[in-house]
């Protein structure tokens, strides 16, 4: 593997300025004004993959295209689907980023700009990593296929159908996957779990307008008291979701699992200094690393109701709204849960309120941890960062991975080379570049140790 190595290291500085001409697109998929720009950003990554000499093509969809890409088959070798996006999250607020989001930026060490992470720096270590065995060998151990997609960040309506009416073009033995973190700095981990995500906007609605408190207070119900009330509702003070019947399919830990995450080297009180908080909250009987990674939970994601304005207003709103979530453990059923939600907070609601609840969501979902595929990756990620991965859940969602494994019937690797600090959806996103460069070298290494592992038709 000395050509692979050296290659990678002759080339590593034309790496990260390919990076930095991804970074400078603003493919902002939530926002209309970037519709060119996102476009613009999927012709960047179908040049890639024709540089290379793959077969590849764009995929138009009702919205933003796919990405397709493959190298040719190698009998008796294994079929891998590396996935990723080229959308990005919106910047806002924007008076809090201290470089352009859009203006990549070194510093200490990192590269700061939107996407960075999330998933664009990500999803390249993936290319990188193939060009690197396509320029030293001339071909690739095994085959490859690339699915990028410009919706991730919308929900991937799009990629959905697809992946369900294209099964025999991305039959695949294993699924790849970026778009994750490290356990900690210098901490390179293998996940195994991730959490499912079922997101609702709630709104509220009163009288035919805003009204005086004063002369209609005490008479009128108020729309934005009935919200808080119903959102206070749906948590107890231990923690524990309300909602009739929402721990009845949970997928418990296992003692064992209980027992391999207690063995991480998790300082709670670094992690409260990162976050600048004083103290941590959540379900009881539980430790942090569980809370965050393997147990449900609810968060209301933003609010809003009458006069925000400088000064003071004395209205009894008409309307009240609130966006909320529940991350969701493996065995949870989004469409189950949100009909008893939307049961329980009709049951409890005041008269001359009327209700509009609209959500959409996706199962969690865990990989068997006994799978040679996570083997494999363990070994090349130990020769790009110079230790053994850990085993993590991860408390976010990619799902996508469900709809992968459900379609195609493939196991996933969830191979995250962020940090937890990179600030993914937030001002100051950032990528570690030297984990930029292991994850390139890993991914490289994963391709050799990948065709290893012989398939039922060799």
């Amino acid at each position: 593997m000395s050509d692979l190595d050296g290659y990678l290291d002759a080339n590593a500085a034309r790496f990260e300025d390919d990076l930095c001409e991804l970074l400078r697109i603003p493919s902002i998929s939530a926002d209309s004004k970037h519709r060119g720009d996102v476009a613009k950003a999927s012709d960047w990554v179908l040049d890639q993959f024709r540089r290379l000499g793959l077969k590849s093509e764009k995929i138009p969809t009702a919205g933003y295209p796919l990405i397709y890409a493959e190298s040719p088959p190698v009998p008796g070798a294994p079929v891998a689907l590396v996935y990723g996006h080229y959308d990005v999250q919106p910047v806002d607020p924007l008076d809090q980023w201290i470089s352009p989001p859009f203006e990549p930026t070194r510093r200490d060490g990192n590269i700061y700009a939107r996407g960075a992470t999330d998933d664009k720096g990500q999803m390249l270590t993936h290319v990188k990593g193939a060009e690197a065995w396509l320029k030293t060998d001339g071909r690739l151990p095994l085959q490859l296929k690339f699915l990028i997609e410009g919706e991730e960040e919308v929900g991937s309506q799009n990629l959905l159908p697809y992946v369900t009416q294209n099964r025999e073009r991305l039959a695949c033995d294993v699924l790849v996957v970026s778009d994750s973190s490290q356990f900690g700095p210098g901490r390179p981990a293998i996940t195994y779990g991730l959490r499912g995500l079922v997101g609702y906007e709630l709104r509220l609605i009163g009288p035919k307008q805003d009204l005086h408190s004063g002369t209609f207070g005490g008479a009128v119900t108020n729309p934005a008291n009935v919200l808080c009330r119903l959102l206070a509702g749906l948590v107890d003070e231990q923690g524990r979701n309300q909602v009739p019947g929402f721990y009845d399919d949970v997928l418990p830990l296992s003692a064992t699992e209980r027992q391999q995450l207690a063995a991480l080297p998790f300082d709670e009180a670094a992690f409260m200094r990162q976050l600048q908080v004083d103290g941590l909250s959540g379900e009881e009987g539980y430790t942090t690393l569980e809370r965050r990674w393997a147990r449900p939970t609810f968060d209301i994601n933003g609010m809003g109701s009458g006069y925000q304005g400088e000064g003071f207003k004395t209205i009894l709103p008409a309307r009240a709204m609130a966006k909320f979530s529940f991350r969701l453990v493996p065995n949870q059923d989004p469409k189950k849960i949100t009909a008893a939600l939307e049961r329980m907070l009709r049951e409890r609601l005041p008269p001359g309120i009327k209700l509009e609840l609209t959500g959409n969501g996706a199962p969690g979902v865990v990989v068997p941890l006994e799978s040679p595929y996570m083997a494999a990756a363990a070994r090349a990620i130990e020769t790009a960062f110079g230790r053994k991965p850990v085993l993590i859940r991860e408390g976010g969602s990619i799902p996508i991975v469900t709809t992968f494994h459900q379609e195609l019937g493939a196991d996933a690797l969830l191979l995250g080379w962020g940090l937890d600090d990179d600030n993914t959806h937030s001002p100051n996103e950032k990528f570690n570049l030297a984990d930029f460069h292991r994850g390139i070298r890993a991914s490289a290494h994963l391709w050799a140790e990948l065709a290893k592992i012989p398939t039922a038709a060799s």
